[in-house]
Formats: structure tokens, C-alpha cells, sequence
């Protein structure tokens, strides 16, 4: 396999990573003929990460907050997109080595996003289930449904405890939100499913390593957000840290142990990490050192971009940005204006982060917002976080099926999807044929 990508007198800008970040360079720049774009990404699409959670707890299917970089991109002749891992870059030759072969790049845009931060613990990464792919919520979702499946048939109640509780950790905006879907789903969804099992058996705590959650929120959204998440029945523990999970047992900083067969883990993230880049520009976390321009430390023609670009410039944000989705989009948006300036012949601009505000919602009519003016909680807030979320997502289909989707939820106390959905083993390794059920 090759990259197979024509050499043009166009500016080529090699992306690495669909997310955020990277789609909104290439989408700018895509219009302009003077680039050339290729996109690298380890799949086909680009995922809706804010929603990974709603996938996990049976509330939108996959394909609803998915879309193809293809289809993004359809009838722009300048853009190349390759599924394929970048393996590393060599920036004295301005060149990339990947799974399919070298290419030479003009810019070199890295967006490849973060990953679960084990915290160097094996045992954690071993039986913890972590959600920040699309693939990962549909093994969660699994997990759970399974597990029901398993604790009606189980012998005794301490034998179906080990099904049925939950732990969840990380007091952020992802563990506040799974955890609120899944007290909801016990009180309107099991129930009805699962007659044989008492939902009131079913325990979900959520473990958060600081004294409040949401701490990067307001005191106000904090406050809010325990109220509404006792409301739901969710155990607090606040201000501990989980030292070890052995798949059985979940063992606290204090020697507190909780029993429970599945633990999701938000309880951070880490950078992707790429070879070639100068170790005195890598960072706490494995971000990436950059100017107000984006530029990586230390390297000439090479920027980072989203959740692995750390800029201190601004006197507000001197730890960095947030890793979340509006400081990749805007620095995204301001990286392609500032290649298109350059090309003009015109001065690049520094980047300056607007900063929108924060939200999360913890379920139905309970959600908090922080916003550059003015803080609201409860319903208001709620149906702010479903417009917003519902305007970001990629294609009309999608917004209408997640619409539809919140509408009949909304309705219903009820979702249609709760399917545990597995690959069929092959018979071989390498074929391509099922062995028939």
C-alpha cells in the first residue's frame, strides 16, 4: 500500500487526526485550491465525542454521531484522505512515515487528540472500561446489558450485586453525565425490562479524586450537580482516589474497598504521542509546547493543534487551554486563516481563546452552565446543552436521528436500543468468511 498522493505545485497540509481540530483545518482549507490537503486518521470518520456517553447508555446509535471524512469531502479534488496510523515525522526532511509510506509535507498539522490516562496503573488499564472511542461506548454498552442478563439468572443477591453495581470514575463532565444516564436508566428503563430484578439493588458510585465535582466549573455548577446527581440516587465519594481495581473490587486511597464487576474510567485523559518530536517540546501529559501560532517548540512548519497543543501565552489560560472541543475548533479555524494569510503574504495572527463557557448535563431537566456572562442550572440549562450539542453534530441525517431520538426519549421515559451487539468470530484468522451460527 502507498499514500499515492500527486505531487502539485499546491501547498500540501498534512493532518494527522479527524477530530475537532483537525476537520476544521482541513474543511477551511479545503475550499482554498491553493492547498493541498491530506487528512490522516486511524478511521474513516469523524466521531462526536461529547455524545460517546448517550451511545453507551443505549440512548443514540453509533452511526447517528459518526460521519465519514469522505463524505465531508465529497467533490473537493485538493483533499486526500488515508486511514492509516502516522508513525512518526522527521522534520529536518519535512517528511511523515506512516503504515502506507513516507509523504512530504508542506505544513504539518498535528490534531491526533488524547487517550485515557491510566496514571502508569496496569491493573487499572487492565480491567477498567474506558469511553473515548465509539468503539469503546459500544463495549461498555455490552458490558452493561450483558451483565443484566447475567444478574436475573445469578444465585443469591451477593452474587447479583457483582452484576448490578456500578462504579464510575472521575468527577468531570463525562463522569457526571454517566453516571446521571445510568441512575436514570435504573429508575425508567429496568424496571420495565428486567421484572425479575429489583432496580432498587442496582448501586452506582461515582469517585471523584476532589472535593467537589465538576471543580473545573463553578461553585455554583458543583453545588448543582451533587444535588441533582443524590436526587438520582448516585453515591458520592469525594476527595478519593482509586488505587487499584482487580476486576472484582475497587480499592480507595483510604483502604475503602468497593465491590463491583465494571469501572469506567474518566478520570483523565493523556496525549497521543508521535515519534520525532523533540522531547524539550513535549510536555506535562504529552502535550505539546507551541507559540501563539500554534508552531510546536522547537520546529519549523509544524503545528499542534485541540487537546495536545499547550500554549501559555495567555495571561487567562496559563496552564493552557482546555481540552475540550471549543479551543481546538477556534484554534483550528485560526490556524487555516493564518496558512492562508502566509500564502498572501500577509502576517500571521496570534491565537486568542474566546472562551464560551462550560456545560454538562447530568439528566433529564437537570443540567448546569457556565457561560461568559451569566450561570443557570436546572431545565434552562438542560434544553441549552441539547440545542448546542444537537447544532456541532455533522450532517442533517445525524441531527435528525439524535433529535428523533431525544423526542421519543423525552416522551417515552424509553429508548429502543438497548441491543448487545458483538463481532461474530471468523472461522480463521484472515478470513473473511462467518462461521455459520
Amino acid at each position: 500500500m502507498k499514500c499515492n498522493i500527486p505531487d502539485t505545485e499546491q501547498r500540501r497540509v498534512v493532518i494527522v487526526g479527524g477530530g475537532f481540530a483537525g476537520l476544521t483545518v482541513a474543511r477551511r482549507l479545503a475550499k482554498n485550491k491553493a492547498f493541498q490537503v491530506v487528512l490522516f486518521d486511524k478511521n474513516n470518520y469523524h466521531q462526536f465525542q461529547p455524545l460517546f456517553y448517550q451511545v453507551a447508555m443505549a440512548g443514540l446509535e453509533p452511526s447517528s454521531i459518526v460521519f465519514p471524512f469522505r463524505k465531508v469531502f465529497q467533490g473537493q479534488k485538493n483533499v486526500f484522505v488515508r486511514m492509516a496510523k502516522v508513525l512518526g515525522v522527521r522534520p529536518e526532511a519535512h517528511e511523515i512515515d506512516t503504515e502506507i509510506g513516507s509523504l512530504k509535507y508542506d505544513y504539518l498539522v498535528l490534531a491526533m487528540g488524547a487517550d485515557t490516562n491510566w496514571f502508569g496503573n496496569e491493573q487499572l488499564r487492565a480491567h477498567a472500561i474506558p469511553m473515548k472511542s465509539v468503539s469503546e461506548a459500544l463495549y461498555l454498552r455490552n458490558a452493561i446489558f450483558e451483565d443484566y442478563e447475567k444478574a436475573v439468572t445469578a444465585d443469591g443477591y451477593d452474587d447479583r450485586q457483582r452484576y448490578l453495581d456500578i462504579v464510575v470514575v472521575g468527577g468531570g463532565a463525562t463522569g457526571v453525565e454517566v453516571a446521571g444516564s445510568l441512575a436514570e436508566m435504573k429508575r425508567h428503563i429496568i424496571r420495565k425490562d428486567y421484572q425479575d430484578l429489583n432496580s432498587d439493588e442496582i448501586q452506582i458510585h461515582l469517585i471523584h479524586g476532589a472535593p467537589r465535582v465538576l471543580n473545573a466549573m463553578s461553585e455554583e455548577a458543583s453545588a448543582q450537580s451533587e444535588k441533582f446527581l443524590k436526587e438520582l440516587g448516585v453515591e458520592l465519594w469525594l476527595d478519593k482516589v482509586v488505587k487499584g481495581y482487580d476486576g472484582k473490587e475497587v480499592t480507595l486511597d483510604d483502604g475503602t474497598t468497593i465491590r463491583a464487576d465494571k469501572v469506567i474510567w474518566a478520570a483523565g485523559i493523556i496525549g497521543n504521542k508521535i515519534e520525532g518530536i523533540p522531547q524539550a517540546s513535549v510536555a506535562r501529559g504529552n502535550r505539546l509546547f507551541c507559540n501563539e501560532f500554534n508552531e510546536v517548540s522547537g520546529m519549523k512548519d509544524v503545528f499542534a493543534l485541540g487537546d495536545i497543543a499547550l500554549q501559555t501565552h495567555e495571561p487567562a489560560w496559563p496552564n493552557g487551554h482546555p481540552q475540550v472541543a471549543q479551543p481546538a475548533m477556534q484554534q483550528g479555524k485560526m490556524l487555516a486563516n493564518n496558512l492562508i494569510r502566509q500564502l498572501k503574504g500577509g502576517q500571521m495572527q496570534p491565537f486568542r481563546y474566546k472562551d464560551l463557557g462550560s456545560m454538562a448535563t447530568i439528566g433529564r431537566h437537570k443540567a448546569v452552565a457556565d457561560l461568559p456572562y451569566w450561570k443557570t442550572q436546572g431545565i434552562l440549562a438542560w434544553m441549552m446543552w441539547l440545542f448546542i450539542h444537537l447544532l456541532y453534530i455533522l450532517g442533517t441525517k445525524n441531527k435528525v436521528f439524535v433529535f428523533l431520538n431525544w423526542v421519543w426519549n423525552y416522551l417515552t421515559y424509553d429508548q429502543s436500543l438497548r441491543l448487545v451487539i458483538k463481532p461474530h468470530p471468523l472461522s480463521r484468522p484472515g478470513s473473511t468468511q462467518y462461521t455459520p451460527s
